[in-house]
């Protein structure tokens, strides 16, 4: 059974000006979500600010996140590090709150080779071998790249490692990997512009950045595609396309956290070494935002 099917919002972490958590705003975005048709929540992901939370914030924001969505929707936890030992840590305390998975991400700065990676994941996933396990392959990022084999003896031989969310974008490569899995791998879309693209593969959704400021229209697009209404599926991936390019017109989640503050939501800044965007971008993001339809404080 699938850990989930549709858009699943990799949510971001709220702040307060002075830069501490915002564990009430975050509980009012958690709300918004689920109450806009969103189909899962990823929490402490690369869109959360993981890797400027401390270990002690990150675990709490987890714990948070699961506490209030109280298993209305699946509440994933990003708990992925370069480092092994520090990822079976945080992995093994998201799961012995009760996250419904885990989204691990690949060593990022020190890499790993394929092997390494099937040791690194393989380690991981023992540690919690009752909590699924979504590996996260983001090479822009981490400048490692889980290759296709690699993804496919993972998921063939660790019984907990049942799905990837795929943000190389290399449909060819993706495309590769789901033909050598067999049905043994569920993939998740990992970047907004590619969900049509990699559902069409074989995808079960999108974990999105788009879903923190359209969550009913991105969940609306993997349904329609679902219920064979491909050419609405394709007006709303094409339609949201300029707003999708705004939104990584800088650094994620530097636009997104811009968008949500220019919607209303004060959900505060980024934490250093990420800082406010460009001028000219946000002017750029504030059209593509009222040009979609968004409605801005």
């Amino acid at each position: 059974m699938a850990i989930f099917k549709g858009a699943g919002v990799a949510i971001v972490t709220p702040m307060h000006e002075d830069g501490k958590v915002n564990y009430e705003k975050l509980e009012e975005l958690l709300e918004y979500q689920i109450a806009n048709s969103t189909d899962a929540i990823i929490i402490c992901g690369t869109t959360g600010e993981s890797s400027t939370l401390t270990h002690g914030e990150h675990l709490q924001t987890i714990k948070f996140a699961i506490d209030k969505v109280a298993g209305r929707v699946p509440v994933i936890a990003g708990t992925g590090s370069n480092c092994t030992e520090t990822a079976i840590m945080m992995s093994q305390e998201a799961a012995s709150y009760g996250a419904d998975a885990l989204l691990i991400v690949t060593p990022y700065y020190n890499k790993a080779s394929q092997k390494g990676l099937i040791r690194h994941y393989t380690e991981i996933a023992n540690s919690v071998p009752d909590t699924p396990i979504i590996m996260y392959n983001v090479p822009s990022r981490t400048g490692c790249n889980i290759q296709p084999a690699t993804a496919v003896t993972l998921a063939k031989n660790v019984k907990n490692i049942v799905g990837i969310k795929a943000a190389s974008g290399d449909l060819s490569q993706i495309a590769k990997m789901m033909s050598m899995a067999d049905g043994c791998l569920e993939l998740y879309s990992g970047n907004d512009d590619q969900v049509l693209p990699i559902l069409s593969l074989g995808g079960l959704g999108v974990i999105s950045v788009l879903s923190n400021v359209a969550p009913k229209n991105t969940h609306d697009m993997v349904m329609k595609f679902m219920e064979g209404d491909l050419a609405g599926a394709a007006k709303l991936q094409l339609d949201a396309v300029p707003l999708i390019n705004a939104l990584f017109c800088e650094v994620n989640p530097i636009p997104v956290k811009t968008a949500l503050n220019l919607m209303g939501w004060k959900v505060g800044p980024t934490r250093m070494p990420l800082c406010e965007m460009e001028t000219e971008n946000e002017e750029r993001l504030k059209k593509a935002l009222t040009d979609y339809g968004i409605k801005l404080a």
